[in-house]
C-alpha cells in the first residue's frame, strides 16, 4: 500500500479538537486494511513529524431510516496519532 493512500482525511470534530489541544493527538480516517506501523510510517513521511504512539479504532456504521426505507452507513477505521513533545501539525491550524 502506498503511503499517500493510507491516510484518507483528517477527522474534525469537537472531541478530536479537544484531543489535539490538550494532549497533542490528531485523528485521521485511514484505509480499513492499514495497521499501526503503516499509519505511523505514512504520517511521519507525509507530514514530516515524529510519531510517539498510534491507536486504531474500527468505527461501525449506523443504521439509518428514511420513512419505510432503511440502510446502513459504511464502516470505517480511525487512527488517533500522538505526536512527540514539541511537534505540531500546521494542517489543523486556522
Amino acid at each position: 500500500m502506498n503511503r499517500h493512500d493510507i491516510i484518507l482525511r483528517p477527522v474534525l470534530t469537537e472531541k478530536s479538537t479537544q484531543l489535539r489541544e490538550a494532549q497533542n493527538k490528531y485523528c485521521f480516517v485511514v484505509q480499513p486494511k492499514a495497521n499501526k506501523s503503516e499509519v505511523k510510517r505514512a504520517v511521519e513521511e507525509t507530514l514530516n513529524v515524529k510519531v510517539e504512539n498510534v491507536r486504531i479504532v474500527n468505527v461501525l456504521g449506523k443504521e439509518k431510516r428514511l420513512g419505510r426505507f432503511s440502510g446502513k452507513r459504511s464502516d470505517w477505521k480511525k487512527a488517533i496519532v500522538t505526536l512527540k513533545e514539541g511537534e505540531k501539525l500546521t494542517l489543523f491550524e486556522g
